[in-house]
């Protein structure tokens, strides 16, 4: 059933004829694939349940077919919902086709619901998984809570303009989620993609505030690259200046706690100088504050 175009052939279909229609891509002609679905007849749950059982228990998939066919309008219907979201309803009803597709290959029939029903969760997964990879350049919601507030958020403002803290925390208390989560959704909705060099056809002011003329890169910069060595090497001796005036015990405390590549525990350092462990930790505090003292003086 995945990744396969199914075609109607022309012929008998739940008991009428069809043109030839690609079932799967709706082509260029939007209005004339969506007049062709709404031609095909809507099944009785009896025809539903024949057509189920035969492809579940016997792997019919001309019943399949059927199936998939009958059920296109209402993703066609589905993909009228997410409008607002500036994708091409022919590419949302493409991928909710996908999600019908994979709901009649994991329909069982003896669970007692329509498949219409087990499908609007397929088509809809399909359809919101497609909307935020394609909405924005940089994805606008990954974790569970982002994706509810995605779809969500629009509907749950009462009015134009930026939430207020009450506003906020009501979306929140209705979705489940953080108010912290809200206001970043906000915001992120909001927001707009810009060209990190500026469009080829900008005039020179919109090109002087491009992105690409003010971020810069220092990884590779020599200047940058030489301090970040010379700070690195002076904290590296002020550290063995540090450690040079303490006492050997602490010294090595503070070495094998610290630095050594095998770090040692309390008790192994106890056992080591005969000592408790709760000695240990006070010879290391108070070495580490002589260090941290030498270090900022």
């Amino acid at each position: 059933m995945t990744g396969k175009v199914y075609k109607a052939k022309s012929g008998d279909l739940t008991g009428n004829n069809l043109s030839v229609i690609d079932t799967m891509v709706p082509g260029r002609d939007l209005n004339a694939y969506i007049t062709a679905v709404n031609r095909i007849p809507v099944l009785t749950a009896e025809e539903e349940s024949d057509l189920a059982n035969k492809y579940y228990y016997e792997e019919d998939l001309d019943a399949a077919r059927k199936l998939v066919l009958a059920h296109m309008r209402f993703v066609v219907y589905m993909a009228k919902s997410y409008s607002g979201y500036g994708l091409s309803e022919a590419d949302l009803i493409q991928e909710g086709n996908v999600g019908l597709m994979k709901a009649v290959k994991r329909f069982n029939p003896e669970k007692g619901v329509r498949l219409v029903s087990f499908a609007v969760h397929w088509v809809k997964a399909e359809m919101h998984e497609f909307i935020l990879r394609n909405w924005r350049i940089v994805k606008v919601a990954t974790t569970k809570a982002q994706r509810k507030l995605f779809f969500n958020l629009r509907g749950s403002k009462k009015r134009l303009g930026w939430l207020s803290k009450e506003e906020a925390d009501k979306v929140a208390a209705d979705l489940g989620v953080d108010p912290k989560t809200v206001m970043q959704m906000e915001g992120r909705l909001g927001a707009y993609d810009a060209s990190f060099d500026g469009a080829p056809d900008s005039d020179d002011d919109e090109v002087a505030i491009a992105p690409a003329q003010y971020l810069e890169d220092f990884r590779f910069d020599p200047a940058q690259k030489v301090e970040d060595e010379d700070y690195t090497e002076s904290s590296t001796d002020n550290l063995y200046m540090a450690l040079e005036g303490l006492d050997d015990r602490s010294k090595d405390i503070i070495s094998q706690r610290w630095l050594s590549d095998n770090k040692s525990t309390l008790h192994e350092l106890a056992d080591k100088y005969g000592i408790s462990a709760e000695r240990v930790r006070q010879l290391e505090k108070n070495a580490m504050n002589k260090v941290k003292a030498r270090l900022e003086a």
